[in-house]
């Protein structure tokens, strides 16, 4: 009996170290793809033209993303255009960067909250109800955990554009770190996270003519109509066979769904939810998006700089699920960011309008990038580069999503920096200059984060 017990003691530990070893050779690969020499400003890679809009995605192979861990895409539905439903293998942050209108995120097991009103006798006796549906504008965080199904409408008058990263490390995701999209609806085309090397090669499949795209297609349709309750032409229906709309599809009218009206109060009430501290909420009432387009609740501010506003799961709780959390800014002409890091996170910058100087150095004190970061870019930064940006000749706007839920970030300059909390004589020493320099080092910068254009030096400015 004991020698069983020690057996089964060994084997319990033999297969703990080994799940040890696994987890960390993983982690031990996933670093050492972050052994980047030049970093660069990327342009989407892949365009898919829908009926109703389109999606464009980065090469998800590109050592940026691979040392990051993520994938970016970017979503433009035109007006009356609707998202198909899909989910993902993994989490996703979104962020609005133009438009609004309204999405439904089908959490399994939720009620259906929205209700139409009942009819007349003469009417049928099943009423549409649905899971809660939610607004979003210009400026709004989304937050959707992975595999979790949601659909976009655009209510709007102008093409709602959306930009997405997708944590592809997560420990969420239980497949491996390539991007999927499970459709639920649709004829969607498959080459929308295809990767430049599969895109250079000849794919056996392209030449099938392979009718239905959507998850619902390799299933029996005799399945399916018993699982349902209803019958195959249906089902037919169901697995879109020869739609080729695609997965932006426009609705003809308006779409109709159960939701309180838009009054003004409606819309006050919307203004005040970024306000709710989540404690109250249950899982299938979390909140989801929070709005950090507004200046009016940025976090850093200076009249003549510029403005930064964060999210984390401090103040929206859902991040703590899907370990993601973002940083939204605004850099007046020749204005600066000040040189800083990243404490625990990558950071995916995406640039929104304008241009900036970027310059990224890392741990060997080489420059790995020193460009223009430019609208509709993106420009991964790994954990713990130093990084410098500084608007050109206009305002520049950028969105930062960070692959941790509480991202932080270290200035190397300025009242709040590291230099700043040393001694003077540690500094004198360091660098071989006089106390009275070493005191100008930590004491000239009053700024925290943001430096107006006016403090530049001469060679920093834009010639513009």
């Amino acid at each position: 009996m004991a020698k069983a017990s020690l057996l089964s003691l060994s084997l319990s530990l033999l297969l703990l170290f080994h799940g040890c070893l696994a987890a960390r050779n993983q982690q031990s690969q996933q670093q050492n793809v972050c052994q980047i020499d030049r970093l660069a400003s990327l342009e989407p890679s892949n365009r898919v033209k829908y009926e109703a809009g389109t999606v464009e995605t980065w090469d998800p192979s590109h050592e940026q993303f691979q040392c990051a861990g993520v994938a970016m895409m970017r979503h433009t539905i035109e007006p009356n255009g609707l998202l198909l439903p899909s989910f993902t293998n993994t989490p996703q942050l979104m962020y609005v960067i133009q438009g609004q209108g309204m999405t439904g995120v089908l959490f399994s097991g939720c009620p259906e909250t929205y209700q139409a009103p009942q009819g007349s006798q003469s009417q049928s006796r099943f009423q549409d109800q649905h899971q809660k549906i939610r607004r979003f504008r210009t400026g709004d965080i989304l937050a959707l955990p992975a595999g979790v199904a949601h659909w976009c409408y655009n209510d709007g008058n102008q093409p709602v554009v959306v930009v997405s990263v997708l944590d592809l490390v997560n420990s969420n995701n239980q497949l491996d770190n390539n991007p999927r999209k499970f459709h639920l609806a649709g004829n969607p085309r498959q080459e929308e996270f295809q990767t430049q090397q599969q895109q250079r090669q000849q794919d056996p499949y392209r030449g099938a003519s392979q009718e239905c795209n959507n998850i619902f297609c390799g299933f029996d349709p005799r399945i399916l109509a018993e699982a349902f309750n209803v019958d195959e032409r249906l089902i037919r229906k169901l697995q879109n066979e020869n739609d080729n709309r695609g997965a932006i599809v426009r609705v003809k009218g308006e779409l109709q769904v159960v939701r309180p009206p838009r009054t003004q109060r409606e819309q006050q009430r919307y203004e005040e939810s970024d306000k709710v501290n989540g404690l109250e909420e249950t899982f299938c009432t979390m909140k989801l998006r929070e709005n950090i387009g507004d200046p009016s609740r940025a976090d850093i501010y200076t009249r003549e700089a510029g403005h930064v506003s964060t999210i984390s799961s401090l103040n929206l709780p859902m991040l703590r699920w899907i370990e993601l959390s973002a940083e939204k800014g605004k850099l007046h002409r020749n204005a600066m960011m000040v040189p800083h890091y990243n404490i625990n996170a990558h950071s995916i910058i995406y640039a929104i309008s304008g241009s900036c100087q970027v310059q990224v150095v890392d741990n060997y004190g080489r420059s790995v990038f020193d460009g223009e970061l430019r609208q509709g870019q993106v420009l991964v930064v790994p954990q713990n580069f130093a990084v410098v940006k500084r608007a050109r000749g206009q305002d520049f706007e950028w969105v930062s999503f960070k692959t941790h839920d509480n991202a932080m970030i270290s200035p190397l300059s300025g009242r709040t920096s590291v230099l700043r909390g040393m001694p003077e004589d540690v500094l004198a020493n360091a660098f071989r200059i006089s106390r009275e320099d070493a005191r100008r080092i930590k004491f000239n910068n009053q700024q925290t984060t943001l430096i107006p254009g006016s403090q530049t030096s001469p060679e920093m400015r834009d010639d513009a």
